[in-house]
């Protein structure tokens, strides 16, 4: 992942820029090629924190966004399976994971979003384990931000949780990322 810091409008663009110069120029011509989708994030209180913008170019999905207002230090951030967002956003289901894999493997896994001292992370991320046709399906998705760091169930096997080595269920479930602090309903350009 690559974290910058740029103007929203630029974060915007960002991604459909990327998504046309990795297509071969034939397929850049053909607007049917590009594909994309946009979610505002807000907090449990309705305030806007900001959007993160999706476009989908040969095969890939490029993920780009800024927020602000966010606890210092790493988030787990993930695509849930269900596009609705009632505090406290529980509503919104589990990790998107239509292969039904464990954390760490699911589709909706994105990387830890790093918010810097003034509360703001801003990232573009590049993804091929899901799709907008997944994430844009009967019952919608949603992005998630958590309140703790995700560990992607990575937890080595000298460790050991109830008497068992490695992760625990729900480790294996949810990563360990922690109360849901905001959400944004993932909907077509």
């Amino acid at each position: 992942m690559r974290f910058v810091r740029t103007r929203r409008t630029a974060l915007i663009a960002v991604p459909l820029a990327l998504a046309v110069m990795s297509m071969p120029a034939a397929a850049a011509t053909e607007s049917s090629s590009i594909v994309g989708a946009r979610a505002t994030v807000q907090d449990a209180t309705g305030t806007t924190l900001g959007s993160v913008t999706l476009v989908a170019a040969n095969g890939k999905l490029v993920i780009a966004g800024r927020l602000a207002g966010l606890t210092p230090g790493f988030h787990g951030f993930h695509i849930h399976s269900v596009g609705v967002c009632e505090a406290p956003f529980t509503t919104a289901g589990g990790h998107l994971n239509p292969a039904g894999t464990t954390h760490g493997h699911h589709a909706g896994d994105l990387p830890s979003l790093s918010v810097a001292n003034d509360g703001v992370a801003a990232a573009i991320v590049e993804i091929d384990s899901v799709t907008l046709a997944q994430i844009l399906d009967a019952d919608g998705a949603a992005f998630i931000v958590h309140a703790l760091p995700d560990n992607f169930a990575n937890i080595p096997t000298r460790y050991e949780a109830a008497g068992i080595p490695g992760p625990d269920a729900a480790t294996l479930a949810t990563g360990d990322s922690g109360a849901r602090v905001a959400c944004g309903v993932i909907t077509p350009l």
